[in-house]
């Protein structure tokens, strides 16, 4: 563990470990972590035999959990795989994906959760809080478990069914909130301070970035210590292209990759505060009313606007705006043509992508990563919106079969 303390993302003041657990006591903005560089990290990494994230240990803030600690081991190493059919209609380069929809509950939202688990035992907590639209919640009531810690969930009584139920398999005090996502965030930041209960919560807890840039440690390792030209990420509170930005950071000044890729937020028309501020220029993220069939990233008052601004920003991004009928769409598409299966809001970058294509801003000799954050086994009821028509029933007999497969040619 090489944890140093943390640095206001907005004032830069500088606090000890044990100074700020949350945002700026000053300007309260969130706080990025500082972690100590080991001049030997690639030597470190690969003389691991841990293919999970924890492989990445020298370069995070908390201890790696012991083998008895079950599926919070188990966190990360997602494959990375090429997707010619999908590179050759758009006309770029080369597309990668990355399918986040292979971590242990189906989301990147784990890797968040396991570093906050193992922050938390590390302070002796026993109690952890967040407000979630469901993948957050799910991961932390996984991991805490695994860690024996109890794990407390407020969601939006909108969340979808299947989310519902892995927070109930997995043991959760699980609460619906009459209200949005921005609602649940608020009670459980009030929970925290008043009921002295650990809080999760995205972008103001600074080890979720932590664990969620190790999905950028993995990326540039299975590239062979290399990056794409760009990186396309779903955003909804901006966490996970904080993390992924701040992984990068960290992969170039450990010296393992020699630049940084253009970093490309996409947002759902319906939930799009932080691209309007980008397209305004401005550093000031307003507040909407989000209403997207993308839940995970459905957020009225991102967390973690300003410093997903920044990484768009520094690495010559941009943001992407794409309606929820490109995101249907896009589901049916990546299953098409990569063999994925994704949940909205994990298509909704790949509907960006479509988009940053069409418009010229990534072009035929771009490598690109898409970041595919959640399965889509997450919202089924969205899937079967994307599929389209019911398939046809027909008898048991090779006539009929014959017959309607030459209807469908």
């Amino acid at each position: 563990m090489s944890f140093l303390g943390t640095t206001c993302a907005r004032c830069s003041e500088d606090f000890a470990p044990h100074e700020a657990s949350s945002t700026c006591p000053a300007c309260h903005a969130n706080l990025d972590v500082r972690v100590e560089l080991p001049a030997d990290a690639r030597a470190q990494i690969e003389a691991s035999a841990d293919r999970s994230m924890w492989r990445y240990a020298p370069l995070l803030p908390v201890d790696a959990p012991s083998p008895e600690d079950g599926t919070l081991t188990t966190v990360g190493g997602t494959p990375l795989f090429m997707a010619p059919a999908l590179a050759k209609r758009l006309g770029l380069g080369q597309v990668w994906i990355k399918d986040e929809g292979r971590e242990p509950t189906g989301s990147l939202k784990d890797r968040a959760s396991a570093v906050v688990v193992q922050r938390a035992r590390a302070l002796g907590e026993s109690r952890i809080i967040t407000a979630s639209t469901g993948n957050a919640g799910v991961a932390l009531a996984a991991m805490a478990q695994a860690a024996g810690l109890e794990a407390i969930i407020l969601v939006p009584e909108s969340a979808p069914a299947a989310k519902l139920a892995q927070l109930q398999i997995f043991g959760a005090r699980l609460f619906l909130v009459r209200g949005s996502y921005d609602d649940a965030f608020d009670l459980a930041t009030e929970a925290s301070a008043e009921l002295g209960i650990y809080c999760r919560n995205t972008g103001t807890n600074p080890f979720t970035v932590e664990g969620k840039k190790t999905v950028s440690f993995e990326l540039a390792e299975q590239l062979g210590w290399r990056v794409p030209d760009a990186i396309v990420v779903s955003v909804g509170d901006g966490n996970i292209l904080t993390g992924v930005h701040k992984g990068l950071k960290d992969l170039l000044g450990a010296g393992l990759i020699a630049r940084m890729p253009r970093l490309y937020g996409v947002q759902a028309r319906g939930s799009s505060p932080i691209a309007q501020a980008f397209f305004a220029g401005s550093d000031e993220v307003p507040e909407v009313e989000a209403a997207t069939v993308a839940d995970s990233i459905s957020a009225g008052r991102p967390s973690d606007g300003w410093r997903a601004l920044r990484a768009a920003r520094e690495t010559g991004g941009a943001f992407v705006v794409v309606e929820d009928e490109a995101i249907l769409r896009s589901i049916a598409e990546l299953g098409r043509d990569a063999a994925v299966f994704a949940e909205p809001a994990a298509a909704a970058a790949h509907a960006g992508l479509v988009k940053l294509a069409a418009e010229g801003t990534l072009t035929q000799g771009d490598e690109v990563a898409l970041l595919i954050t959640g399965t889509g086994l997450k919202d089924v009821g969205a899937a079967a919106r994307a599929a389209g028509a019911s398939p046809p029933t027909i008898e048991k007999s090779l006539d009929a079969l014959s017959s309607a497969l030459t209807e469908r040619s």
